[in-house]
């Protein structure tokens, strides 16, 4: 009767076992969605590194979240302090703000929502919910996705694989992948902190326009005058350079730049300057912000604009797609001297 008695037992705790076992993809899935409702807001540090262009890019990144539509995002750039960007939404709308230069956009855009965001935890767990192809493995630490994207000007990074951390259902690592299968964004967070208290401001453009909050100053006036260091895209899409011509403004040197081939495009560049206007008066922008790898960009029906190093770039076409004028866009960095 003892032995009888003991088997059962054992065979009870393996039950036990093997209900508290391993979750399943279902299992993960439903408390990823459950804890994404659950949740009023987070706020997270992370570390992002793109190897998309020649020279490696590194962001510091702080976000910070407020159900429903309330985000903050700050991008710390390690080799252009200046030009530290927030990415901003509120009721107002999405703004990229600039703060050394006292420089904003205010979007007309459905931004987090209609692209894939490798820093954002519910652009994360949409992706593995509209995949239901997605590939799911468990780890001591980790639950990892590897789910489809979705870059609406950029179809070389198709695939990301996420990390979540198994106590917390919270990310841990984003790896964006290209079509094989290289990681070539990487993000990864250093503290993930669910429901925070928020202060009143933290969402207002006012208080995110102080050049204090990113602890760096207003552009030096020997930045200003130093003199501009042209570059040029190593991706030109066929086309060649045919003219270059160089202008003097009131505010420095601009060079444009003009390329012809299948698709034309012009590119200027000029030194940045300060606007002391644009905190109280953003541009208004029918576009969409989007990233270059190295900055965050205006992307307009036929132009592009961003500001990296002290220097202002504006891309403008009638025939480049939207993400031929990123890809072109992109490959404008840490260029030598043509």
């Amino acid at each position: 009767m003892r032995k009888y008695f003991g088997l059962g037992i054992i065979t009870l705790l393996i039950l036990v076992l093997v209900a508290c076992g391993e979750k399943t993809k279902e299992d993960v899935v439903s408390k990823l969605e459950a804890s994404l409702e659950d949740m009023s807001g987070y706020q997270a540090q992370a570390m992002m590194s793109l190897q998309t262009g020649e020279e490696a890019q590194t962001y510091n990144i702080d976000i910070a979240h407020k159900k429903k539509a309330y985000y903050r995002v700050i991008l710390k750039n390690e080799k252009d302090e200046e030009g530290s960007q927030i990415i901003l939404k509120n009721d107002d709308g999405v703004f990229v703000l600039t703060p050394a230069l006292n420089k904003s956009f205010k979007f007309q855009s459905d931004w987090p929502n209609n692209s894939s965001q490798p820093y954002l935890y519910q652009s994360l767990v949409k992706d593995v919910l509209n995949d239901s192809d997605s590939s799911f493995k468990s780890t001591d630490s980790y639950f990892i996705f590897e789910t489809k994207t979705n870059y609406q000007n950029n179809n070389n990074l198709p695939y990301q694989e996420i990390y979540f951390d198994k106590k917390t259902y919270t990310p841990v690592m984003v790896k964006v992948l290209d079509k094989d299968k290289k990681p070539l964004v990487e993000v990864e967070f250093s503290n993930f902190e669910l429901n925070p208290e928020f202060a009143a401001d933290t969402f207002e453009i006012e208080k995110n326009m102080t050049s204090s909050l990113l602890g760096i100053p207003a552009m030096a006036e020997d930045n200003q005058d130093s003199e501009l260091t042209r570059l040029y895209p190593t991706e030109n899409l066929g086309a060649e350079l045919v003219e270059e011509k160089e202008t003097e403004t009131e505010n420095g040197t601009r060079v444009m730049l003009s390329y012809e081939g299948t698709k034309n495009f012009t590119l200027v560049q000029e030194k940045a300057n300060a606007y002391p206007t644009s905190m109280s008066s953003p541009e208004s922008v029918v576009g969409e912000p989007v990233s270059l790898g190295f900055t965050m960009g205006a992307l307009k029906a036929s132009s592009l604009e961003w500001s990296y190093n002290g220097v202002d770039y504006y891309l403008a076409s009638e025939e480049l797609t939207k993400e031929e004028m990123v890809e072109v866009a992109s490959s404008v960095i840490g260029q030598s001297v043509k």
